[in-house]
Order: structure tokens, then sequence, then C-alpha cells
């Protein structure tokens, strides 16, 4: 009996060293378990939050969202502003070459539109309007010597004369019908009545010499008919 009790408690205590043994193996790895997990999820935060950052460097400002999710940023609004003011600006310059170009005379088309300034017609009852500029130039000449101006059809200074009056009604040279071309009362004055092909609108541009610098339109009568037709 003493023998029997004897292994009857060996065990019971055998049994509870297993017992706590395997609560404290248990216990060891809940504790692994849970490290395992905080850790993990520190350096997933700390993923998120460089790549937050390093968002924040490029964009200028925190921002709170996923890396590689894209939105528009106050940077990028800054910078579509500046191109559009960039573009509004170049817009302007190109104006300001195109009034410049026109008051050089370099361009007839635009400078016989540009700042024409209506003045007081002579009386016919065939002038709708009467206008005169202070951008017209003369147009240049191939001449020198004493000047004589020459009627003749083809001259140096017929074709000097056709541009100025080009000039003066607006009219490309090419596309010009020079209708009629008189004296217009003094040796180095001259008048042409001109249309684009054979527009009814017709123009009387009045053109004076200048020496050493050709031919330049003075004044353009907008006539109501064409009274060279």
């Amino acid at each position: 009996m003493g023998s029997r009790f004897n292994q009857r408690d060996q065990k019971r205590k055998v049994n509870k060293i297993y017992n706590i043994a395997i609560t404290i193996v248990s216990i060891l790895i809940v504790i692994v378990a849970v490290t395992i997990f905080l850790s993990d999820g520190g350096t997933e935060s700390k993923k998120v939050t460089t790549e937050q950052k390093q968002i924040a460097d490029k964009q200028g400002k925190v921002v709170d969202k996923p890396a590689g999710k894209e939105e528009e940023t106050d940077s990028g609004k800054e910078v579509a502003e500046e191109d559009s003011k960039a573009t509004e600006e170049d817009g302007k310059a190109t104006e300001e070459d195109t009034e410049e170009k026109s008051e050089d005379g370099t361009d007839p088309e635009k400078a016989g539109d540009a700042k024409l300034v209506e003045v007081e017609g002579s009386g016919d009852g065939n002038v709708a309007a009467t206008y005169t500029s202070e951008g017209w130039k003369p147009v240049g000449t191939e001449q020198s010597g004493e000047h004589t101006t020459s009627f003749q059809k083809g001259s140096v200074d017929w074709n000097e004369m056709r541009k100025a009056i080009a000039l003066g009604a607006g009219i490309d040279d090419g596309s010009m019908r020079l209708w009629w071309l008189q004296n217009g009362g003094s040796p180095n004055t001259a008048i042409g009545t001109v249309s684009e092909g054979n527009s009814p609108k017709t123009f009387r541009v009045h053109i004076e010499w200048v020496d050493g610098s050709g031919w330049k339109p003075v004044k353009v009568e907008e006539l109501k008919t064409n009274d060279k037709r």
C-alpha cells in the first residue's frame, strides 16, 4: 500500500510539473506572437509615415494619403497659373510686335488698317469717308538722283507707286487691281483708284514722293462707287 501510494504521489508531482511547463510554454508563445505582431505593425506604420513624408517633401506640404494616389496640389496649381500668365504675356508681346510692324510699313495689309484717323473730306459726293494715318512710311526706292514721276506702266517709278497705293489702301499688292493712276496736281504727287480684285469696295489713294525714301500714302478716300470702272 505504501509503495503504491508513493507512486501515485510521484505521478501527481510529475503531472503538476508538466502542467506548469505547458503553461509557461503557452505564455511564452503568446508573448512571442504579441511581440512579432507589434513589431510588424510598427514597421508598417513607419513605412507609411516615411512614404507620406516623401510625398510631402515633393509637394511642399503635408498630405495624409497612401503613396501612389494622385491628386492636384497647390504647387501644381501655381505652376499652371504661371504657365497661363506666361502664355498671356506672349500673346500681348505678339500683338505689340504686330502693331510695331504695321507702323513701320512692312506689312501693307495691316498698315492700311492700323490707326487710321478719319478726317474731313474734299466735298466729293462719291466719297464715303476720308482717312489718314501717321503710321504710313515711304515704301523705299531703287531710284537715285533727281526724281521724275513716270506713269509708264511697268517702270520702276510706276511699280513703287503701286506699293505706296497698296499700303494706303490696306491691300496686298499682288491682289490689288489698279483701275486708274493719275497726277495728283503737282510733279511729285499721284492718285490711284484701286480695289481688291473685282471687289466693289474701291479706294482713291493719294501719294507723294519723299526724296531718298520713295513714295508714301498721305490720304485715302473710300468711294461709294468705282468711278473708274
